[in-house]
């Protein structure tokens, strides 16, 4: 296999030694899933799990946020034209299962706001290291969305179903330090000091028994991976259906005309 680092537009990968880096590269957007980088994303985690000149992943976001979650443009065009939705489902279906199944330790540097789908790709991270300015969230419900893209996987599995439910059904943002409080991050640092906290947690992973720390991974890894065959494809169905209902489109409406929403009431 090839050893060259894929060039992509929205994702940067770089090496230090052993450690691969993958970054969001879209940072004037906030990191927001536009479709290309819906695309490239899986591509990137997949080259990550099958390169062999690593042991270590860490994932992060280039400028202020980690994602954003949804670029607003690209949420606009899907509930424009639903079938392009099918496709984005299943490219967070791929992003989904690869982060679960690669074995090398991810580490999570949590730059800024994690929110919708960069939430779930931050919480199915092994270790989760944020600056202490940073919120995280799932506001599917917000938007009359299904959250069916992980995120009913990866919060239970983090805070408990009891806090899990709280937060995906009301969709608010969480700081950081309250995020470590419950359990649903690891560690809360100033800007200043997180990318050393980050270096020292990634160089310590470096330096154990590559075989063990894997497998002992995975190992952890076995429910997150029952649940994903358990919930993964009607949460993608009901997404998927969400994205065709009325609430959905008077939800971005509502966005674009700086008003409440209102909601159906069957």
């Amino acid at each position: 296999m090839t050893h060259d680092l894929p060039q992509l537009d929205t994702i940067k990968l770089q090496r230090d030694g052993r450690l691969l880096t993958i970054a969001f590269n879209r940072p004037d957007a906030l990191n927001a899933f536009d479709q290309t980088m819906h695309d490239e994303f899986p591509a990137a985690l997949a080259f990550a799990r099958d390169d062999e000149l690593s042991d270590v992943i860490l994932l992060t976001g280039q400028g202020k946020a980690f994602s954003a979650g949804g670029d607003f443009a690209h949420i606009q065009n899907n509930a424009d034209n639903p079938e392009c939705f099918d496709h984005e489902i299943e490219m967070a279906r791929q992003i989904v299962e690869t982060l679960i199944d690669i074995e090398k330790p991810v580490v999570c540097r949590m730059n800024g706001h994690a929110v919708g789908l960069g939430a779930t790709v931050a919480l199915l991270c092994d270790i989760i290291f944020a600056s202490d300015k940073a919120k995280i969230g799932d506001p599917h419900v917000n938007i009359g969305l299904v959250a069916g893209d992980g995120g009913a996987i990866a919060w239970p599995q983090r805070i408990g179903l009891t806090r899990a439910k709280e937060y995906l059904l009301t969709g608010d943002l969480i700081a950081a330090e309250k995020a470590v409080e419950i359990g649903l991050i690891n560690q809360a640092f100033d800007p200043a000091g997180l990318d050393g906290a980050i270096a020292e947690l990634c160089n310590k992973l470096l330096a154990k028994p590559q075989f063990a720390l894997r497998k002992t991974k995975a190992l952890t890894n076995i429910e997150l991976k029952r649940l994903s065959g358990a919930l993964l494809l009607p949460g993608m169905k009901w997404e998927s259906e969400s994205v065709r209902d009325g609430d959905h489109r008077e939800a971005i409406t509502a966005m674009i005309e700086k008003r409440p929403p209102v909601f159906q009431r069957d």
